[in-house]
């Protein structure tokens, strides 16, 4: 596949979809700016790829943020495209509900997209080209249980892509949002459930490469979890909470 992109810039990438993604641009000659908040993690993640170049940010710092675009087009030239992938994760129970996981959440998976369309929105428009593209996840397409924190926040990022997208399409930046099932990642390491249709990490960023390659607005996956997730949105609450309980609570 002949990819659009020279310059690519990546949050959230010392683990999960957007290291992978990262590394398999990078094996196709794209140099590939990475950001996340270890820069530890990020140097790893470089070493021995003349392609990775590490750039540490945390996302929930607006003004690093910005001072991280602006060193990353001064070392590598203009950015094609900018992929969001930062993010966080922790189910949330009952038993230990609070605000904590809520404001951690919102802060990294929202506020951390904002942070970096705020910082290079103004650069791609003026350009009238580029590509801005965020990860969300299917689980912002209804809310599920253990994901009360996280659900939210996805299906913010999924209503921001369709917000931005008419006016974007109008200056030239193309939107895109990528929508996973369950990945075997850190993050879904966590669970204590059995996770259908899980991916691997490598099949999923191959898909997100693809899917943002050909310019699509929603990158989804895999095919079969998607379509039943999107038939559950058109279902009355009546029958959606009825097959929620006996299907994933069990009772």
């Amino acid at each position: 596949m002949t990819l659009p992109w020279r310059v690519v810039w990546i949050t959230g990438a010392s683990t999960g979809i957007g290291a992978e993604v990262a590394r398999q641009l990078a094996a196709q000659g794209i140099t590939v700016a990475i950001s996340a908040r270890s820069a530890d993690k990020l140097a790893v993640a470089a070493s021995g790829h003349g392609n990775l170049k590490p750039y540490p940010l945390d996302v929930t710092d607006a003004e690093a943020v910005t001072a991280t675009f602006s060193a990353i087009e001064r070392d590598l030239g203009p950015v094609d495209l900018v992929l969001a992938a930062a993010g966080t994760y922790a189910p949330v129970s009952l038993e230990d509900f609070s605000p904590r996981p809520f404001r951690i959440m919102y802060e990294t998976n929202v506020l951390g997209v904002v942070n970096v369309l705020s910082a290079v929105l103004p650069a791609l428009r003026r350009r009238r080209k580029g590509h801005v593209a965020w990860i969300a996840s299917v689980a912002g397409y209804r809310g599920l249980p253990k994901a009360a924190a996280y659900g939210p926040t996805k299906a913010a990022l999924i209503n921001l892509a369709e917000s931005l997208k008419p006016e974007l399409d109008g200056d030239g930046v193309t939107v895109s949002i990528i929508n996973p099932g369950f990945v075997k990642t850190p993050l879904t390491a966590q669970n204590d459930f059995e996770m259908p249709f899980l991916m691997e990490v490598d099949e999923a960023a191959r898909r997100t490469i693809a899917g943002l390659a050909a310019g699509k607005f929603e990158v989804a996956y895999p095919g079969r979890f998607v379509a039943i997730l999107k038939f559950a949105r058109l279902l009355p609450y009546r029958i959606y909470f009825a097959l929620i309980r006996s299907a994933v609570l069990k009772r």
